[in-house]
């Protein structure tokens, strides 16, 4: 935050053997900030010294001193950012084509600011591993217990290698979609629900419900205890070297940690892949970030695409609000 210091003036009035001097507070107005919108916060404080009463202060350039000394200013009211708009200008430069739908829903961590693009249901595929990984921890909490040691090494698995038996496994262990779904209203998701049967990989989820997890995952205000939260992010730092691709791609350099999903649909033969996870910008600034897509032709496709709309959702809150380049890869059929 830039600052700027208004000028001060002291009028002295020349002695005068008939009269005495007259001595009123003036109000110096002193910038003290300067907001990154231009918005200029000012703070009045009174100051006394000898004028004439023919050099009185104008009103335009001072306030009325009020008994204590301290004369009232109001302050400039600071513009609202309108982040979702700025997402979607960012966007522009992510070109989904054909049957490709993207969402993409941003938290900055630093300002407290979210914006998201798209509202629109999307299947997990294997991101919901955390989501499992996060219920089961719940219900661990609320019974008073540890992590059994075969608990332990399913949630290593499913997060660190994407394995499937794993996930099934634990799926089971919550309760299936009922456990999920118990565990998510805890959370605060409103628009998530578990696929039926053992099928974990179709649950339906919004960009801004996969948001609203990664906050009980790494936020302070959580229904998951520091242990828990510590647990999951230990895992999602440590993902296999193959599979260290989507929201990664807004980060500097190895600041990272996430889960990503893929699945190609048997009944289209479409891809739906999916990343979610906390990423350091480049900015410095931490984010939470949950990029879901559908409707790629290949997996490689698909990556490209959300890869894409990671960085133009860090973009969208970076330096000028926003006006920064966000990344331009198109994901071409």
């Amino acid at each position: 935050m830039e600052s700027s210091r208004a000028a001060r003036r002291n009028h002295r009035a020349r002695p005068s053997r008939r009269r005495p001097l007259l001595h009123i507070a003036l109000a110096t107005v002193a910038v003290v900030g300067v907001t990154a919108a231009g918005t200029v916060y000012v703070k009045a404080q009174a100051h006394s010294g000898p004028v004439s009463s023919s050099k009185a202060p104008s009103a335009s350039a001072s306030a009325s001193a009020s008994g204590s000394g301290e004369a009232a200013v109001e302050p400039v009211t600071e513009p609202t950012v309108d982040y979702d708009a700025l997402l979607a200008t960012a966007m522009k430069s992510v070109t989904p084509t054909g049957d490709q739908k993207v969402s993409v829903a941003v938290l900055d961590l630093t300002s407290g600011e979210s914006a998201a693009y798209g509202s629109a249901a999307f299947d997990t595929a294997s991101i919901v591993k955390v989501d499992i990984l996060a219920a089961l921890l719940l219900q661990a909490q609320d019974a008073g217990r540890q992590l059994t040691a075969t608990e332990k090494s399913y949630a290593t698995t499913m997060i660190e290698n994407s394995d499937n038996d794993s996930a099934t496994a634990l799926w089971n262990i919550i309760g299936t979609a009922d456990g999920l779904d118990t565990a998510n209203k805890t959370f605060g998701l409103t628009g998530t629900t578990g696929g039926a049967g053992p099928l974990w990989g179709l649950t339906q989820t919004t960009a801004a419900d996969q948001l609203t997890l990664l906050q009980q995952v790494f936020g302070d205000d959580s229904k998951l205890s520091s242990a828990s939260k510590s647990y999951i992010q230990g895992l999602m730092g440590q993902i296999e070297a193959d599979q260290q691709w989507g929201v990664s791609a807004a980060a500097d350099g190895s600041r990272w940690r996430l889960k990503n999903g893929w699945l190609a649909r048997s009944t289209t033969g479409l891809w739906d892949v999916n990343s979610i996870g906390r990423v350091t910008g480049t900015d410095g600034d931490e984010y939470l970030i949950a990029v879901l897509s559908k409707g790629s032709t290949t997996q490689t496709k698909g990556i490209t695409l959300i890869e894409a709309a990671a960085k133009a959702g860090v973009a969208a809150f970076g330096e000028n609000g926003g006006s920064s380049t966000a990344a331009s890869a198109a994901a071409t059929d």
